[in-house]
């Protein structure tokens, strides 16, 4: 059985919604983030090494970390990823520009103390992730323009561009502008699985 090892509004909410989504029966295990339950020595020695979430222990007790390998994993594992070969290259460019260009961005108004030793700093650092994550929520509202869904069929990428929209309202950024993104919003949240992820993960709108 599948264990999956989140933090309550992380970027594991998109593992973690498409897990409810397979109808596939796993273990889901909160970590603590905010308590430091993550940087605990059992966590980094036996879960993730770098002390993150999200991590995943497959049915042979191996661990898989990282949304970039966790979510096509999933993905193939239940019908929720392309399946011809330019199709998968595609999603595999977009969860890498999410993974590593649009997630940095945020990181940067939450963990200013990443990016500089000088808390004098912290403000700038903060003002421009926020402006720079803005610009890649509005890059997102126009990669939705005329779609349903990101890939054209409901897939692993809907859950992962899910996080950021919510990462943009509770960083009181104008998500509702952004009209595509928005009505994406509320697919997703007619949608069971992510209803009921949204319930334990306390997401608000």
């Amino acid at each position: 059985m599948l264990t999956l090892y989140y933090g309550r509004g992380a970027c594991s909410m998109a593992p973690h919604i498409v897990l409810e989504e397979s109808g596939e029966k796993y273990t889901p295990h909160a970590v603590d983030l905010a308590k430091g339950e993550q940087r605990a020595d059992s966590y980094v020695k036996e879960i993730h090494p770098l002390g993150r979430v999200p991590a995943l222990r497959l049915d042979d007790g191996s661990m898989l970390t990282e949304n970039t390998a966790i979510l096509p994993y999933l993905g193939k594992r239940f019908g929720l990823f392309p399946k011809d070969d330019i199709a998968q290259a595609r999603a595999h460019s977009v969860i890498g520009f999410y993974a590593s260009t649009v997630h940095p961005a945020h990181s940067h108004i939450g963990r200013p103390e990443r990016f500089a030793t000088d808390p004098a700093a912290y403000p700038n650092i903060r003002e421009t992730g926020k402006a720079n994550f803005h610009g890649y929520l509005k890059q997102i509202d126009g990669m939705l323009a005329g779609k349903d869904w990101l890939g054209g069929e409901y897939s692993v990428l809907d859950a992962y561009t899910f996080v950021f929209y919510v990462w943009g309202h509770r960083r009181e950024l104008p998500v509702k502008e952004l009209k595509n993104y928005t009505a994406h919003k509320d697919r997703m949240l007619r949608r069971p699985a992510v209803q009921r992820v949204a319930a334990d993960e306390k997401v608000t709108f």
